[in-house]
């Protein structure tokens, strides 16, 4: 029997190539056909080897999930950014390789994330996620989120609605 070891840890500047990289298969996967083609490839194009080298120095917090070794996954987080809500963290982004989803890796996660969170002395979590993403909407749900927020979001023409969730503490 092998026995497999995940770890969640902030991201460092070493690690910046395999974030490009779950960057890059996770929104293919998650946004194709929500997001306009010429959009979506342009923010991927944005989000390359060196931004993800700065972002594991900016002021946000990246971290990165590994699976004996291997980045299959990351998030970023840090204070709530919609002043209307009450919570003050945030995860900004939640993300795995596709051939990780739906294996509880995302909970887990998410659980770091919101421990985090608290460690830093924020109360509440919020995230946001578009209405049309059928994957993000029913995990936050599954993890207890309660959507009480919409905005819209705008790429390349195309208005999209998103969705608010909170999590109290």
């Amino acid at each position: 029997m092998k026995t497999l070891s995940i770890e969640v840890r902030r991201a460092e500047p070493r690690d910046a190539c395999a974030v490009a990289d779950v960057h890059r298969a996770s929104w293919l996967q998650a946004y194709s056909g929500l997001i306009p083609h010429k959009s979506l490839l342009a923010m991927l194009e944005k989000r390359g080897e060196s931004w993800w080298r700065r972002a594991a120095d900016g002021p946000s917090t990246l971290l990165v999930v590994e699976i004996s070794g291997r980045l299959v996954g990351y998030a970023t987080i840090g204070i709530n950014r919609a002043r209307a809500l009450k919570q003050e963290g945030e995860i900004y982004e939640l993300y795995l390789l596709p051939e990780f989803q739906g294996t509880g890796l995302g909970g887990y996660m998410f659980r770091e994330c919101r421990a985090i969170l608290r460690s830093y002395g924020f109360n509440g979590l919020a995230a946001w996620c578009l209405e049309d993403s059928e994957n993000a909407v029913t995990f936050f749900r599954a993890t207890g989120g309660m959507d009480i927020a919409e905005g819209m979001e705008d790429f390349g023409g195309k208005s999209l609605r998103k969705l608010g969730f909170i999590w109290p503490n």
